[in-house]
């Protein structure tokens, strides 16, 4: 009896586990954000879901007025930038230009070629995180 209960249970565990486990179907390719960094108390989760980055690295950008990066792509990386003050324009390659102001998060996928603009009268500086992307 013992063993039959066990095999039940065990059976249904893994029922349980199979169930939850996303399907490739339903399984997004990530898509472009930007996330305002307001937040009602304080701290907040931005961008959820599993972890999907290892080995980030990052750096601190300054760009005068009407100043541009320059078209780039993320490659097998993903990319997040942290714009701390100013405003300007995210650019991705075939769709319309985003508008970015302090505070903000901007989320680029891997293999996304992209730009980032000031379009403001002061200096937009942002902190850019790239990490390997691990594929979907």
């Amino acid at each position: 009896m013992k063993k039959i209960v066990l095999a039940f249970f065990s059976g249904n565990l893994l029922l349980l586990s199979l169930a939850l486990l996303p399907l490739s179907s339903q399984v997004h390719p990530p898509e472009p954000q930007t996330l305002p960094l307001k937040c009602a108390e304080g701290d907040c989760a931005l961008l959820h879901g599993l972890p999907q980055t290892a080995g980030m690295r990052s750096g601190f950008v300054r760009l005068k007025p009407r100043g541009a990066v320059g078209w780039h792509t993320t490659g097998q990386n993903e990319e997040a930038l942290v714009v701390l003050h100013g405003r300007g324009e995210a650019r991705i390659e075939g769709q319309p230009g985003r508008a970015i102001e302090a505070p903000m998060l901007v989320y680029i996928p891997p293999a996304t070629r992209h730009n980032v603009a000031n379009t403001g009268d002061e200096p937009l500086e942002y902190v850019y995180v790239v990490a390997p992307a691990k594929a979907p």
